[in-house]
């Protein structure tokens, strides 16, 4: 009897044994990733992010600088567009940095909340605890979720979020639309929690400074008197009862300058022209707006009253869409639908 009761209590404690080394479940995970999110003062990332909505692929270097509650330093880098960007924030407010042309806006904003930004740890973190609807699964090496998003952009519908096993450290993450077609995929080369920071990791001269210090050169399309055609470019997509009603040119002393009117149910005015880099005692401008991803470059998105605005530069041209009448969300996917079209 001694001996049987001996092996009873030896027997449960093998169960309890191999349950204790077993995998983690869904409510364990989650566990840890409030953990992470409550005690964690910041963090270094390297990634690498391909958009697939245009017409080719585009791929962007991405370092993430954030210090925790609220300092963030996001560099946005595209060798073969010549594209880099800086989003900043710190006590003074949000920049968006265009060291090749030497211009920043600086926005009243409290980017980057309630939005899901797929290149923040912590956006991500809080994406996948809001969600009820997320769905967990466990690899060899990964713990993968599924969530539901809240991007500016509604069409990146769904994400599919991939975190090491060993640390919770990101991996990889795709972003989907409706219809399950990965429109932005970002794969972190580098992570590191509880990084340290200073104050001027942060500050907006010494990240332009720093930034053009590392530049060749400035790129020739932006460079006065450039020889380059200047490509008008047109919206692929336009509300409906919207169409293109004028198309003017105008002369002026920074170059030619087209304003393309649409009229219709929601009317909206297009304007572009040859980037020109400011000098350096321009002052910055202000806006009470928002930072907005655009997918191919960071834009400024603005509101006075009924009047919405979103300017950005791209593959040396300056962009300024404006409207009365339509949201902030269709502006944006107007403004996103500008990229690499040169027919009406």
């Amino acid at each position: 009897m001694k001996r049987s009761m001996t092996f009873v209590m030896f027997l449960a404690v093998a169960v309890l044994t191999l349950a204790g080394c077993g995998e983690k479940t869904q409510e364990d995970v989650i566990g840890e990733l409030e953990d992470r999110l409550e005690s964690m003062s910041g963090y270094k990332a390297e990634a690498q992010m391909t958009l697939e909505t245009g017409e080719e692929p585009q791929t962007y270097d991405v370092e993430v600088w954030h210090d925790s509650p609220s300092f963030y330093r996001v560099a946005l880098n595209n060798a073969e567009k010549d594209q880099q960007q800086i989003i900043l924030r710190n006590d003074e407010g949000v920049f968006v940095l265009t060291p090749a042309l030497n211009k920043s806006f600086r926005f009243q904003s409290d980017w980057p909340e309630n939005n899901s930004q797929v290149y923040l740890y912590e956006s991500l973190i809080n994406d996948i605890l809001v969600d009820p609807e997320r769905t967990f699964t466990a690899t060899d090496d990964e713990y993968i979720f599924q969530t539901n998003t809240n991007y500016t952009n509604k069409n990146l519908n769904q994400q599919e979020i991939a975190l090491d096993k060993k640390d919770l450290a990101p991996n990889k993450v795709q972003v989907m639309d409706p219809d399950l077609d990965v429109l932005v995929e970002i794969e972190f080369e580098g992570f590191e929690v509880d990084a340290s920071f200073n104050e001027a990791d942060f500050d907006m001269d010494r990240n332009m400074a720093g930034a053009q210090l590392n530049m060749e050169e400035i790129p020739t399309l932006a460079e006065e008197g450039s020889e380059e055609p200047f490509n008008v470019l047109y919206p692929t997509y336009q509300p409906q009862g919207t169409s293109l009603e004028e198309s003017q040119e105008i002369e002026t002393e920074d170059g030619e300058r087209v304003i393309l009117s649409y009229d219709g149910d929601d009317s909206f005015t297009l304007v572009q022209q040859r980037s020109q880099a400011v000098d350096a005692s321009t002052p910055m401008h202000i806006s009470e707006g928002d930072p907005i991803d655009l997918g191919f470059a960071i834009g400024a998105l603005s509101r006075d009253g009924d009047n919405k605005t979103i300017s950005w530069s791209y593959q040396g041209a300056d962009f300024f869409l404006a409207s009365q009448t339509l949201s902030d969300e269709e502006l944006a996917t107007i403004a996103r639908s500008v990229y690499g079209s040169e027919e009406k």
